[in-house]
């Protein structure tokens, strides 16, 4: 369970680095599932892995393992995930951002909530490092105290092919030089909001640096399948209209949300 502290640290600051961390073997298990993953998906960049956690190929054109969906259901990951959202939670995504050593893909500073289709906006996102994760290898930044306003800031779309989502903050009173850097062990983890400003330089270093963001939303949320129409606008392909979710804990409140779309029917 989360310390007092790290949760005041969270709400705070937007951010925390909680003590909790996956076990050794956990750990390896997911590095061969990784390397697997990354082998069947010879035409898709390790950074772009999204809905990894879905056994076999998945309508965003990935193929995936339930060993990523079965670490995002991990019950000491859950209830600290509704430490800090709520009884009720609600597991809608998973992507792998993978930097091969050497050529890295950036991920420019951005808000999460210009990307998903959540209604109210509200995730808690769990960075979960595979790799150690380190300044030099492109590790995760994040602006302390960015979430505060609930509100999102401007955003400006980049026509670059070396990033891998095409957003990034454009308010004029941002300053990146304010970010800090969310250095981990493998095994380590940071958990984050979704009005959090957070993003990561390239990985031009020999090391790789892979890491697993598994999205929590309160069940006091909707899933909007018809918000944000499948495309490819975000810099790969994201269907959020066959994207399966899963109530982990507690109740859906809104009665809204539809958990059988997207599940292999018995």
């Amino acid at each position: 369970m989360l310390s007092d502290a790290e949760i005041s640290h969270y709400h705070r600051e937007g951010y925390v680095v909680p003590g909790l961390r996956l076990p050794p073997a956990r750990l390896a298990s997911l590095r061969a599932t990784l390397d697997r993953l990354i082998a069947e998906n010879p035409g898709i960049r390790p950074e772009r892995l999204v809905s990894a956690h879905i056994e076999g190929q998945n309508a965003e054109g990935v193929k995936g393992s339930a060993d990523f969906l079965d670490m995002a259901r991990d019950p000491a990951i859950v209830d600290a995930v509704s430490q800090l959202i709520g009884p009720d939670v609600i597991l809608w995504g998973c992507q792998i951002f993978c930097k091969p050593g050497g050529n890295g893909m950036e991920v420019p500073f951005h808000q999460d909530g210009h990307y998903w289709p959540i209604r109210p906006l509200a995730t808690c996102t769990v960075w979960v490092a595979l790799d150690d994760s380190k300044i030099e290898n492109g590790c995760l930044r994040i602006v302390p105290r960015s979430h505060a306003s609930r509100e999102l800031l401007a955003h400006m779309r980049e026509d670059r092919d070396d990033v891998v989502l095409n957003q990034r903050v454009a308010d004029p009173g941002f300053d990146p030089s304010t970010a800090a850097d969310i250095e981990l062990e493998a095994g380590q983890m940071s958990m984050h909001d979704i009005f959090a400003i957070h993003g990561s330089n390239p990985n031009r270093s020999p090391k790789r640096r892979a890491g697993v963001a598994i999205r929590y939303m309160p069940g006091s949320s909707v899933f909007g399948r018809d918000i944000i129409e499948p495309s490819d606008a975000s810099g790969y392909k994201v269907d959020f209209s066959t994207r399966p979710i899963w109530l982990l804990k507690g109740q859906d409140r809104t009665g809204r949300n539809d958990f059988k779309v997207g599940h292999a029917q018995a």
